[in-house]
């Protein structure tokens, strides 16, 4: 029996890449998953995949970029499977690439209404269930552009900077209000997925994002099961008093364990720089 038996998911993004490896593993490890996305079709295929497992998904098509949507996704998740429990803002948009001043300013901003508001709108819809029950976890995935500069790619690479930062935000927010609620920003590392196909397939992809394909031929991309498993890491409880900080694929779990104490005293593993 798994650690998350019968803890209630939500990830959105969860038909294909990332969000489909984190949605089985939650679901392999016990939880009753709800699989948010845009498309119907594959999150049909990746519920098939976790009844078939003996698990328990539910799909709900959303658009994070859906203020209304995503409040219906929430109140159809807790009519459905019960009171959430975790919520994986997975759902990505990366297809502004080019110089600031070339790129499509419509793509730009959706790339920033996909990452930042539609996380933030799905915060905002799970977190006061959470709050009052004094349970919950949050996982915000993040990105390229999180921690250094993300040329020819600046709307994702603003918008992960800012889901950093609004992560610690709301952890910190939390703590204020006394609530055991954590949230964490989780780094997938390179993954080979529909968002990075199209930086290596599209015109502007291949004009500005070159660097990607080298990357990939170098081999240094990760498989999606690697978030998938930090993913259920996080989930457990294990690192809850490191609530507000980022993870990465390649951390070393059992040094991070460890090193809690040291990691709150010096404040690592924050997006931080001082004035």
């Amino acid at each position: 029996m798994g650690l998350l038996q019968n803890q209630v998911a939500v990830v959105t993004g969860a038909g294909r890449g990332i969000g489909r490896a984190m949605a089985l593993a939650l679901a392999a490890d016990g939880a009753r998953v709800a699989l948010a996305s845009r498309s119907v079709e594959q999150l049909a295929a990746v519920a098939g995949e976790i009844t078939t497992a003996g698990g328990t998904a539910l799909c709900v098509p959303t658009d994070v970029a859906d203020a209304n949507a995503v409040r219906h996704m929430a109140d159809t998740v807790e009519a459905g499977l019960g009171p959430i429990d975790l919520l994986v803002n997975n759902a990505g948009s990366f297809f502004a690439i080019g110089p600031v001043w070339e790129v499509d300013p419509a793509r730009w901003e959706r790339d920033l209404q996909v990452n930042l508001f539609g996380l933030f709108r799905c915060c905002r819809a799970v977190l006061p269930g959470m709050v009052v029950r004094n349970s919950g976890r949050i996982i915000n995935v993040i990105g390229g552009g999180a921690g250094t500069s993300f040329p020819y790619g600046s709307g994702y690479g603003s918008s992960k900077a800012a889901v950093t930062r609004f992560t610690e935000c709301v952890a910190d927010e939390l703590r204020l209000a006394d609530s055991a609620v954590a949230v964490f920003s989780l780094s997938p590392g390179l993954v080979r997925t529909e968002l990075t196909e199209f930086q290596l397939r599209s015109p502007e992809g291949r004009q500005w994002m070159s660097r990607i394909e080298q990357m990939f031929a170098e081999g240094k991309d990760v498989p999606p099961t690697r978030a998938a498993g930090l993913t259920v890491a996080l989930a457990t409880g294990r690192f809850d008093r490191l609530s507000g900080r980022w993870f990465g694929v390649t951390d070393d779990l059992d040094a991070i364990a460890a090193e809690q104490d040291d990691i709150l005293r010096h404040d690592r593993k924050t997006l931080r720089f001082r004035i």
